[in-house]
C-alpha cells in the first residue's frame, strides 16, 4: 500500500531530513496541486450572471458570491437591482412549510420562476411544487411535480413527452401519465429517432416539435448491416462485452436515416418523398444541439418543414421545403464547397440558416468568400437577393431575427482591427446589410443574453487576465447599467498567476497566431526553463478554447508550470474555425500535420524573445485529439519534440468514427489515409513518450493505441503504457494520470527526480 507523501514542513518536525533537492521538488508537487482544477473552484467570486427573463423589463440571476449563491432581481427599466428575496426568511419559511432543513447560502430552487409581479415565487423541492410570497414569507404546496418519462423530450406547450421504447416512438401525457404509441414498425437497429453518433449514444430521441406540440420531425435510422465495434469490460470472471453499430471512413454500409413527420393526435407517420439522408448536420459535430436535432426548422404555423441535407463527404448540402401532410419536398437551394461545408463555425453551434416563410425569403450562412458570412436569398427560385456581412471577418451565432424592422443580432469575430481575432463581439445589422453597428465596445470576450424582444441584453466580458465584468445594455449598445465585477482576491493569494498572452507568426512567417505562456509562481527570469507544449490541434477548436478570464486551462497546464515548466499553448493553422476557410483548412486530407510545423515556429520565437526558455528541452502533452498530436510530434520531429505524454490518441482515423476522418481527411479513397497514421512513423521514436488509453473509451477506440504500441514494440522502442481500465475518454484529469504526467515531464524533461508515488487528493 502506497502512503501519502508527507508535506515537508511535517517532515522536518518529524525530524526526517530530506535533500535540499527532494525538498524543493516536494514543495513543488505540492504548489501544483494546489494549482489543479478542483481546488481554485471557489476562488472566484460574483463571475456568473446567467439572467432568466420573467417580463419585458426584469430578469433575475443566481450570483456565486462570497455569502453563497445569492439571487438578485433587476429591472432594467427602472435601472434597478436588488435581492430577490430575504434568503434567511426564505429559509425559514422553507424549512418550517417542508419541515427540513435548508441553507439559506445555497438554496437549489430547481426551477425558479417569478409570479404576481415578482411578488411570488414557485420551485420544486422533494417531488413537489412550492409556492412562497415574498410579501409575507409564507409557503405552501401546489402539487406534486409531474415527472416525465426518463430521457425524453417535453413538447413545447409542456404537456406531452417524447420517448423511444423498444425501437419505437411513443409520447406521454404528463398530467395523466397515460402512454401512447406513435410508430410500431421499428426494429433492432432499425428504429425511430435512435441518438447513436458512433461514440455518442443515448436512449434520448433525436427529434424536433412542431410549434403547436402536434408534430415531431424525426427520422427511422437504418443501421442494420453496419460494422460493429467491440470494447470489453473488466470484471472478475469473464471480462463484458459491449458492441454496437459504428461506421469507420471507408465503409461501404453506413448509418441512413430516413425523415419522417409523426402527426401525434392521430397517430400517423409520413415519411418524406426523398432519399434517405446521411448521418450528418451542415456544421460539426453530430445531429443534436441544445438537446433537438438539428438542420430542422418548423414554420411558426406548424404547417411546413424546412431541412438542411448534408452528402457524406460535407461537400455538398441542400435546403428543403416539406409538407408535412403529404411528405412532399421541394428543393430551394444547393451549394457545393469542394472542401467542407460549414453552416456554423463552432463545434456543435446551431447551423446559421434561417426560413422567412410569410416573406418569402431565407437567409443562408456560407464561407463561400473565404469568410464565414450571411445572405439573403429568396424562398421560391433560391435566388441571392443581397449579402448581408461581408469583410475579412466572421459571423458566429445568429441570437435573434426582428422581423418588423428587418434585423438581425449576431455575434462575430475578427472585425475589430487590432484586436485578437478570437474575441466574440455582438452586432446588428439591417437584411439589406445596411447599419452593421458593434454592439459591444469593449477590447475583450463577449458572452451576452439577449432578451426575448432585444431590447436589451445581458453583456459579460473578459480576457485572458482580465476577469469578468457584467453590464446591462440597450439594443444599440448603450450602457443602461453595471451589474457585477468578478472577485479574484481569494484566488489571487493562492498564488495564482495570470497567463501572459502572445502571437507569434506561423510556420511561413505570414499569419499571426495567438496563444498564452504560464509561468511557475515562483517564476525567475535569471533561470533557465523547459518548455512544454499543451497541444489540442482542432480542426473544431484549437488549444486555447475560449478566451475567457479563468483559472482553468487545457489539462492542468498550471499546475504543470509549478514543476518548473513554461507551459504554451497556441492555436495553430488548421486548429479553429474561427478565422478564415483557408486557415480552418489547411491540413485538409493530411491530419497528421496537426499544426505541428507552427507550433515549432511559435516555440522557437518564444525562446528568442524570452531567454528564460530553454527550447533544446522541449516537450508536449495532449488528450484525445492533442494525444494524437502529442504521438505525430515525437514520430515527427524527433529533433525537438524531446518528451511526450499522449492520452486517448486518435492514432489512426481510419479506427475512429466516420464522420471526422471523412470530413477532415477525407472519404477513404486508395491510400489517402497513409499519411495520418501514426504508427506507420513508429520506427523515428527517440525521444520519452507515455501513452496512455481507457479500455472503455467508445469515443476513441484503444484499437488505434495499440496499433501504435505494436509498432513501437516491433521497432523495439523504449515507451511506457498506462492502461485504464474501464475508463472512458474523460480519464486525464484522474489524479493517477496527472501525477504520472508530472512525473514523466520531471524525471525526462527536467531530468529531476520526482517525489515517490506522491499521492494527489481529490
Amino acid at each position: 500500500m502506497k502512503k501519502r507523501i508527507l508535506p515537508v514542513a511535517l517532515l522536518l518536525l518529524l525530524g526526517i531530513n530530506l535533500s535540499a533537492a527532494a525538498q524543493d521538488m516536494q514543495e513543488a508537487y505540492e504548489r501544483a496541486e494546489a494549482m489543479l482544477t478542483w481546488n481554485l473552484t471557489g476562488k472566484v467570486f460574483n463571475s456568473n450572471v446567467n439572467p432568466n427573463q420573467i417580463d419585458e423589463n426584469r430578469f433575475w440571476y443566481m450570483l456565486n458570491s462570497r455569502d453563497g449563491n445569492r439571487y438578485t432581481l433587476v429591472d432594467v427599466a427602472a435601472q434597478t437591482r436588488e435581492e430577490a428575496f430575504d434568503h434567511v426568511r426564505l429559509a425559514g419559511a422553507i424549512e418550517e412549510a417542508t419541515g427540513t432543513s435548508v441553507n439559506p447560502e445555497n438554496f437549489g430552487l430547481q426551477n425558479l420562476r417569478f409570479y404576481d409581479d415578482a411578488t411570488t415565487i414557485r420551485f420544486e423541492r422533494e417531488q413537489s411544487v412550492w409556492s412562497c410570497s415574498l410579501q409575507t414569507y409564507e409557503c405552501s404546496s401546489v402539487r406534486t411535480v409531474q415527472r416525465p418519462v426518463p430521457f425524453s423530450v417535453i413538447s413545447p406547450d409542456g404537456t406531452l413527452a417524447a420517448y423511444i421504447d423498444d425501437n419505437n416512438l411513443w409520447v406521454q401525457v404528463i398530467e395523466t401519465d397515460e402512454r401512447i404509441q406513435l410508430t410500431t414498425d421499428g426494429e433492432h437497429h432499425f428504429g425511430y429517432a435512435t441518438d447513436n453518433h458512433g461514440w455518442r449514444r443515448s436512449d434520448r430521441p433525436l427529434m424536433k416539435w412542431s410549434p403547436d406540440s402536434k408534430k415531431i420531425s424525426t427520422f427511422r435510422q437504418d443501421e442494420r448491416e453496419v460494422g460493429t465495434m467491440t470494447l470489453w469490460r473488466t470484471r472478475e470472471g469473464r471480462p463484458e462485452a459491449d458492441i454496437w453499430p459504428y461506421a469507420l471512413p471507408g465503409d461501404s454500409i453506413v448509418p441512413m436515416l430516413e425523415r419522417v413527420i409523426i402527426d401525434v393526435e392521430h397517430q400517423s407517420t409520413t415519411f418524406l418523398d426523398i432519399e434517405p439522408d446521411h448521418h450528418r448536420s451542415s456544421n460539426c459535430c453530430g445531429l443534436i444541439r441544445d438537446g433537438v436535432w438539428v438542420d430542422n426548422e418548423w414554420s411558426s404555423d406548424s404547417g411546413k418543414l424546412a431541412f438542411v441535407s448534408t452528402s457524406r463527404d460535407y461537400k455538398d448540402v441542400r435546403l428543403r421545403i416539406a409538407d408535412p401532410e403529404t411528405g412532399s419536398v421541394r428543393e430551394i437551394y444547393h451549394e457545393r464547397d469542394d472542401i467542407f461545408f460549414e453552416s456554423n463555425l463552432t463545434s456543435r453551434g446551431i447551423p446559421n440558416w434561417r426560413v422567412f416563410h410569410d416573406t418569402n425569403e431565407f437567409i443562408w450562412f456560407t464561407r463561400k468568400s473565404n469568410w464565414g458570412h450571411l445572405y439573403l436569398h429568396d424562398l421560391e427560385t433560391g435566388q441571392l437577393i443581397n449579402q448581408i456581412t461581408d469583410g475579412d471577418w466572421n459571423v458566429v451565432d445568429i441570437l435573434h431575427i426582428d422581423h418588423e424592422l428587418r434585423e438581425i443580432f449576431f455575434t462575430g469575430v475578427g472585425r475589430e482591427e487590432g484586436r485578437d481575432p478570437y474575441f466574440y463581439h455582438l452586432y446588428r445589422v439591417n437584411f439589406d446589410g445596411s447599419d452593421l453597428t458593434l454592439l459591444t465596445p469593449e477590447d475583450a470576450n463577449h458572452e451576452v443574453t439577449l432578451s426575448s424582444d432585444a431590447s436589451w441584453f445581458v453583456d459579460t466580458f473578459s480576457t485572458f487576465t482580465e476577469p469578468q465584468k457584467s453590464v446591462v445594455r440597450d439594443r444599440d449598445g448603450n450602457l443602461i447599467m453595471e451589474l457585477e465585477e468578478a472577485d479574484i482576491e481569494d484566488l489571487m493569494a493562492t498564488g495564482w498567476q495570470k497567463p501572459v498572452p502572445f502571437s507569434v507568426k506561423d510556420r511561413h512567417g505570414e499569419t499571426d497566431l495567438y496563444g498564452i505562456m504560464i509561468l511557475p509562481t515562483d517564476f525567475d527570469e535569471n533561470r533557465s526553463y523547459p518548455i512544454v507544449n499543451a497541444i489540442y490541434p482542432g480542426p473544431q477548436g484549437g488549444s486555447l478554447g475560449a478566451r475567457n478570464f479563468s483559472p482553468f486551462q487545457r489539462l492542468q497546464a498550471y499546475a504543470l508550470a509549478e514543476l518548473g515548466f513554461v507551459v504554451v499553448a497556441i492555436d495553430a493553422l488548421g486548429s479553429s474555425p474561427i478565422r478564415s476557410r483557408e486557415f480552418h483548412t489547411y491540413y485538409h486530407g493530411n491530419m497528421a500535420d496537426n499544426g505541428l510545423p507552427d507550433q515549432i515556429a511559435g516555440m522557437k520565437e518564444l525562446a528568442e524573445r524570452y531567454p528564460f526558455i530553454d527550447i533544446d528541452r522541449a516537450g508536449i502533452y495532449g488528450h484525445s485529439g492533442g494525444g494524437y498530436a502529442t504521438a505525430a510530434a515525437l514520430l515527427q520531429y524527433p529533433d525537438f519534440f524531446k518528451v511526450g505524454v499522449s492520452s486517448a490518441g486518435n492514432h489512426d482515423n481510419r479506427g475512429y468514427t466516420y464522420y471526422w476522418g471523412e470530413k477532415f481527411q477525407g472519404l477513404l479513397e486508395g491510400d489517402n489515409y497513409e499519411n495520418q497514421a501514426v504508427h506507420h512513423m513508429a520506427e523515428n521514436l527517440e525521444g520519452k513518450l507515455l501513452i496512455s488509453y481507457g479500455t472503455m473509451d467508445t469515443n476513441v477506440h484503444p484499437a488505434m493505441t495499440l496499433l501504435l504500441v505494436d509498432e513501437l514494440i516491433r521497432h523495439n522502442k523504449d515507451f511506457d503504457l498506462i492502461v485504464m481500465p474501464n475508463r472512458g475518454h474523460g480519464y486525464a484529469n484522474e489524479p493517477y494520470h496527472i501525477r504520472r504526467t508530472w512525473d514523466h515531464f520531471v524525471r525526462h524533461l527536467a531530468g529531476q527526480t520526482p517525489p515517490d508515488a506522491y499521492r494527489i487528493s481529490r
